[in-house]
């Protein structure tokens, strides 16, 4: 009976010792280069980039987890480890999937000299997030068989993703509402009309001059008034812009000097020395997301259709420019200025009599958003709210993020 019992003994502790295995778990271990065959974890089906980070709760104002990379990079806890580039993603949603701060893409981005522009990124390309000597680093598989097509295309093959939406840059770029110095400078303007009106109006002929390339026929131009100066509200003397009227548009139906153009769409009176701005965008959007080189303190002194609340993926327009030493791609931290109290408190029943001498306080300044630079002048850079926590106004400071 006791070597039975030993037998019996024995057996069980194996049998605990095999359940044991089965239940703990294996920390992951960080591979030191990607492996093109391992598919990974894709994140949702139809979801873009932002969509998924939202939909997997992450947040600016996350606290970091432990293990975060050195650097200032913080890997996003709800991050996959790939992601299949969709339709209508942009460089700052796919960043955000992955980072905390996804003004830190370049710090974790592996470029590969063997893939042709390894930069840019396209629907149907997987991201892969892999550790390369303890430190986290995106790489990037293309989906080459996804763009295949064995017949003609009657269209273009889709473009890469871009770093911004390109639908509210191009509303803005088309009819600005604040215009640079430099814009001024360059722009064609309205000469007089056909029929020599004072103001022109939807169906009238125009002319104009100061093209500084050949003109072609059918060239769309939308026609702003150059309005008030804007001032630095940081320094009054300084101009840095003028507020930009949209008054119609039209095409281009004769060229020469002058240009003839027919008015298809009327705001409001169109008078001679009015600028035209063609209705294409031309701005590159495909930079990368990154901080200033420099320590970067201004203001917010315009937004676009003059509204009062500034909300996510609205342009505004900040008081400093690549004199400043800002590019496209910088993100900078928007803040709302906090006010100024008095301190009456512990006053007790003088507490109505001391308010007036009471000592005054200046409350901090409370972060609202992230925004970024897509357009730099001399000291005047439009850019793109791309998240906002709070209200955003006029006159709310931005800062190194």
């Amino acid at each position: 009976m006791q070597g039975h019992q030993i037998i019996a003994l024995t057996l069980w502790v194996a049998v605990l010792a095999g359940c044991q295995t089965e239940r703990s778990v294996t920390a992951p271990v960080p591979v030191a280069a990607p492996e093109s065959t391992v598919q990974g974890i894709v994140v949702g089906d139809d979801r873009t980039a932002m969509e998924a980070a939202v939909d997997a709760g992450a947040s600016t104002a996350a606290p970091p987890p432990s293990g975060a990379a050195p650097g200032g990079v913080v890997i996003n806890p709800n991050a996959p480890d790939s992601y299949v580039v969709k339709r209508g993603d942009t460089l700052w949603g796919i960043a955000k999937v992955f980072l905390r701060d996804p003004w830190f893409w370049p710090e974790i981005w592996q470029v590969n000299p063997q893939i042709h522009n390894p930069h840019l990124i396209y629907p149907g390309d997987t991201l892969r997030l892999v550790y390369i000597d303890g430190k986290p680093a995106i790489v990037l598989q293309r989906g080459d068989t996804a763009r295949v097509e064995p017949r003609i295309r009657s269209q273009p093959l889709e473009g890469a993703v871009t770093a911004i939406p390109y639908a509210s840059v191009a509303a803005f770029m088309s009819k600005p509402s604040v215009l640079a110095k430099e814009q001024i400078k360059d722009a064609p303007y309205v000469l007089t009309t056909r029929d020599l009106h004072v103001a022109m109006a939807e169906g009238d002929t125009l002319y104009a001059r100061g093209f500084t390339s050949p003109v072609e026929l059918g060239t769309h131009y939308n026609v702003v008034r150059v309005g008030d100066a804007l001032r630095d509200p940081d320094d009054g003397n300084r101009i840095v812009g003028y507020d930009g009227i949209f008054t119609g548009a039209g095409h281009i139906t004769r060229v020469g000097d002058p240009a003839t153009l027919i008015m298809t769409e009327s705001a409001r009176e169109t008078e001679a020395g009015d600028k035209l701005f063609a209705g294409g965008v031309e701005v590159p959007l495909d930079f990368i997301p990154s901080p200033p080189r420099v320590k970067t303190d201004g203001r917010i002194i315009a937004v676009s259709n003059g509204v009062t609340i500034i909300g996510q993926y609205q342009v505004v327009v900040i008081n400093r420019g690549a004199g400043d030493g800002l590019a496209p791609g910088n993100v900078l931290a928007v803040f709302q200025e906090g006010g100024v109290v008095r301190d009456t408190a512990n006053k007790g029943f003088l507490n109505g009599m001391t308010r007036l001498a009471a000592h005054k306080v200046r409350l901090p300044d409370e972060r609202t958003g992230t925004f970024m630079v897509f357009k730099t002048f001399d000291h005047l850079s439009y850019g793109l709210i791309m998240e906002a926590t709070d209200v955003i106004r006029v006159a709310d400071h931005v800062q190194n993020p």
